[in-house]
């Protein structure tokens, strides 16, 4: 039999990579003998050089580079290369067309996951529930944690993050054992708590029912956003007691109907235990498999011997692949060139065997590399594709993922005030940690009454001199500036004494309006915002400076695009660098003016995203010497900017605004409709709060498509309300509305509150 068809197949198709981490920078204390070991400590390291997988994967990576077949000759090769240029080679090689990386492995000096983004056609994120949690019990808060306030923030903070990961992980096997228990007693879990926070920071979970409680809730997210949840199971470094990570621990898990439907993937083969893992693949739906580390970490007939064994009793099409790539673009090349190897023996095999026929076997081949896992995953590849010629690009934007403290100098402690204006107080990074972090800055009552008008508090607002109020930073919205080196930002919530919130803060006001939507009704509010800004340049007239809109280009203009594509190629780079989502990107009617789309997500997270936003748009302009204005009506001749926002609604991660089939003539819900005309009916008032000061009315006029009108429209771009039916919709269900009188001027948290509130006050 003629297996050139199978090779052909396999050696072409662009590989999902399910399971990989970081890459670390060339001077990473992370010592590269790593690569081609599980092996720690110095005595295990010395003797690692002798083992079969060591030999062979030194040697194929010499030849790789051509180098002297040595670990010493790699490494040598691999600095005067560079990183850049070292990883160019072994992706190319590898032939990738997807990673999917968990960036929950503690590596010194990993590069973030926007960085790979240059090394395959799609990088999406996997997130690690145990570092999850253990980076939010890191963060001190006031009268310090109870199981309640964690639940509370793992299951916030995990949702805000859901649409923007492609699955979860666990590590349990390494702490605790997959023996897990899905029904932890209250009390068990708060022993759990209490052992974990006794131990001090950096935290560490390795309390069995705390480490349950965790896993548990996690699925409960997953389960109602449809994510999958990958667990370690079998081999790892000594760390794993082996004993405790056989699959089969999972017995209790795997029969409890709660979770029937959560789908999960054994990782690494569950070497050696690969037989019972394609067992419980082949009697459990929701049970799926990866070989990653099992290849190329193992012997050639290990490797050879542990896929067969997967393959013995498990589906095809629930059986994928990994390179469990970390730390060095070598782990990546070798994963991918010795699973080729391998899964071509191994199907060639059974085709000898009278198993598969070839052409069973070249399908097998696409599904195990590609298929099973873009459908899995639900990510948009093309098996196809693969970054043939990689360029890994040095963006005009840098972040560095290693410790905050290490390279910082300032920290901006940021709050937007009534009219919508961005403020901020600075301080060292050092007085952050000591004090601020803890206790806030101090802040005048007068600080949330000053008008647009005159930087002084309003006349009648009540809000003066007198009182104090402290600034408590939200240490989950930290970021790195990116334009700006060695300083950060946090945003911060109002409080008149820590764990105290203020009437008046807007973070606050937009929580309890949530708090009701969700205990009342069960529902979740969720925005998106598109950002319309003009471009000035500075022109001299007379002997004097104007600032004037860079072009006259009409709406949509490619020439516009064009001439401003770098200053959009940074700003693009730096939110990414931020993780906030952007969509679209054009040149709008007016002159000098431009729209970014953001992705939707829940309330709070989109009006923080909005922010920072507005920070990189204007920082970055004035870096190239424009000014970025959002002010709603900068001439009266021309048309205005707006920061318009979609509104959806979802029950248990479902979208609930939208009709079911046919039953609704407009294709809403009964909900929906409910809703939107509860903000239609209070439209006048909601514009208190999304239109704020006079220049927003100059804006909102006829014929201009800003919402002039009291009135709802399908697709209707000159209503204030626009239900929408965008591309990946069934054609005539409305997935959220938009709402157009809405405005820069706008504290985008009172914004959205006064939107959230009318659910309950409609006629």
């Amino acid at each position: 039999m003629e297996f050139a068809e199978l090779r052909e197949a396999i050696e072409k198709v662009g590989l999902v990579d399910a399971h990989a981490h970081n890459i670390v920078a060339l001077n990473s204390s992370f010592s590269f003998i790593k690569a081609f070991t599980e092996a720690t400590g110095t005595a295990a390291l010395s003797f690692a050089p002798h083992s079969l997988s060591f030999k062979r994967n030194v040697r194929e990576t010499a030849e790789l580079y051509g180098c002297e077949n040595s670990l010493k000759g790699v490494e040598e090769y691999r600095r005067s290369a560079g990183l850049e240029s070292s990883s160019l080679k072994c992706f190319e090689a590898a032939r990738i067309s997807a990673i999917l990386i968990d960036d929950g492995l503690k590596l010194d000096k990993k590069h973030d996951i926007e960085w790979h983004k240059s090394l395959a056609p799609f990088v999406g994120r996997i997130l690690r529930i145990e570092t999850f949690a253990e980076e939010i019990l890191d963060s001190e808060i006031p009268d310090g944690w109870t199981l309640d306030k964690f639940t509370e923030a793992f299951v916030r903070n995990l949702k805000s993050v859901a649409d923007k990961i492609v699955g979860l992980k666990s590590i349990a096997a390494y702490r605790s054992g997959l023996e897990i228990n899905t029904n932890v007693a209250t009390k068990d879990a708060e022993e759990g708590l209490s052992e974990v926070l006794r131990d001090g920071n950096p935290t560490r979970i390795v309390n069995k029912s705390f480490i349950d409680y965790i896993f548990t809730l996690s699925l409960e997210v997953a389960l109602s956003f449809d994510l999958p949840m990958q667990i370690h199971t079998g081999f790892g470094d000594k760390d794993l007691d082996l004993r405790l990570s056989n699959p089969l621990h999972l017995r209790m898990l795997l029969e409890d109907e709660r979770f029937s439907k959560c789908r999960i993937v054994l990782l690494h083969a569950s070497y050696p235990f690969s037989k019972e893992a394609s067992y419980l693949a082949s009697v459990y739906p929701q049970v799926y498999l990866d070989f990653g580390l099992a290849v190329p970490k193992l012997s050639v007939q290990g490797m050879i011997s542990s896929v067969k064994e997967l393959l013995e009793l498990a589906p095809v099409k629930k059986v994928m692949f990994s390179t469990d790539g970390y730390a060095f673009p070598e782990t990546y090349f070798l994963g991918a060139k010795k699973a080729r190897e391998c899964l071509f023996s191994v199907l060639r095999d059974a085709c000898i065997d009278g198993d598969l026929t070839l052409a069973e076997a070249v399908e097998a081949a696409k599904d195990i590399f590609a298929l099973n896992a873009t459908m899995f995953y639900k990510i948009n590849v093309d098996a196809n594709a693969f970054s043939s010629k990689v360029t890994v690009s040095v963006n005009p934007v840098k972040i560095n993922c290693s410790a905050l403290e290490n390279s910082s100098s300032l920290v901006r402690v940021m709050w937007v005030d009534t009219s919508g204006q961005h403020r901020c107080r600075a301080v060292p990074v050092k007085h952050f940690g000591d004090i601020v972090r803890k206790n806030g800055v101090g802040l005048t009552h007068a600080s949330m009454g000053m008008s647009s008008a005159a930087d002084c508090p309003a006349d009648e607002s009540g809000l003066t001199a007198v009182g104090e109020i402290r600034l408590m930073p939200d240490v989950t919205t930290r970021r790195k500036i990116p334009w700006m080196e060695g300083h950060e930002m946090v945003l911060a919530d109002m409080h008149l004494r820590p764990g105290e919130p203020w009437e008046y803060c807007p973070r606050e006001a937009l929580r309890r309006v949530l708090k009701v939507l969700k205990d009342e009704f069960d529902l979740v509010m969720d925005a998106g915002f598109e950002n319309e800004f003009v471009l000035l340049k500075s022109v001299s007239w007379e002997g004097k400076e104007e600032w004037v809109p860079i072009d006259s280009t009409p709406y949509c203009s490619t020439a516009a695009f064009d001439a401003v594509s770098p200053i959009l190629d940074e700003i693009v780079a730096a939110l990414h660098s931020l993780d906030i989502t952007v969509e679209q990107l054009h040149a709008e009617a007016g002159k000098g003016q431009f729209e970014l789309a953001m992705g939707h997500t829940t309330c709070p997270l989109s009006a923080d995203n909005l922010i920072y936003t507005r920070e990189v748009i204007r920082a970055i302009a004035r870096k190239h010497g424009l000014l970025a204005t959002f002010v709603p009506k900068l001439a009266l001749d021309d048309v205005g900017s707006g920061s318009h926002v979609h509104i959806s609604l979802l029950r248990n991660g479902e979208n609930v605004l939208m009709a079911s089939g046919g039953s609704s003539k407009h294709g809403i819900s009964s909900i929906g409709e409910e809703f939107m005309a509860g903000v239609l009916h209070h439209l006048p008032s909601i514009l208190a709060f999304t239109a704020p000061i006079p220049n927003s009315y100059d804006r909102i006029q006829p014929n201009t498509w800003s919402g002039a009108y009291h009135c709802w429209g399908k697709e209707n771009r000159e209503a204030p309300l626009r239900t929408a039916c965008p591309p990946g919709i069934i054609d005539g269900l409305v997935s959220n509305f938009e709402i157009k009188s809405f405005d820069a001027c706008a504290n985008p948290y009172l914004g959205l509150a006064a939107i959230g509130s009318c659910w309950h006050r409609w006629p």
